[in-house]
């Protein structure tokens, strides 16, 4: 898969709030949208629920054309950008049923279905954490906690304070 250089195309979705287009053929059954409520799957592709933030990203037409992609990967949603391009959005592993997306909830659109839908993102990452036979040493866990770190306070003018972490 890493042969081909020229697989990203430009696009245009800074900071944009938009709809999550869900491929037919899409099986959300094993991904991140199989606890979500039909109701907020149904509210993702009519309501700006979810931000994109992309300058590159895959069309689904070049997606297609690449053989090696298309038979690793499936794709689950689609966006469209300013420019009203076409990108493909969430993909889903075939082998390792994994989903694979960027999710950040720092400039989500101010609704309670944004929220919501940031919720079950996160809800879904927490419980395939929880399922990994992956765990760290007692201690080691227990010095990587935040508590262990001091944080920056940062103000903007008009703005309220923020507690930033600083890690290097």
């Amino acid at each position: 898969m890493r042969k081909d250089d020229n697989i990203l195309e430009e696009f245009k979705a800074k900071n944009q709030a938009s709809t999550l287009q869900f491929v037919e053929s899409a099986h959300i059954e094993g991904t991140v949208f199989q606890r979500f409520p039909p109701d907020l799957l149904k509210k993702l592709s009519t309501d700006c629920l979810v931000m994109q933030n992309h300058a590159y990203g895959i069309s689904p037409a070049k997606f297609l054309s690449n053989q090696k992609l298309s038979n690793f990967f499936e794709i689950l949603t689609t966006c469209n950008d300013e420019e009203d391009k076409v990108l493909n959005n969430m993909f889903s592993c075939l082998c390792f049923h994994d989903t694979f997306t960027k999710i950040s909830g720092d400039r989500l659109p101010m609704a309670s279905r944004a929220y919501l839908t940031l919720f079950y993102f996160h809800r879904s990452g927490s419980s395939e954490a929880r399922k990994s036979a992956t765990r760290p040493v007692a201690q080691e866990l227990f010095d990587n906690l935040i508590y262990n770190y001091s944080p920056t306070f940062y103000a903007k003018a008009g703005k309220a304070y923020d507690e930033v972490y600083i890690f290097v």
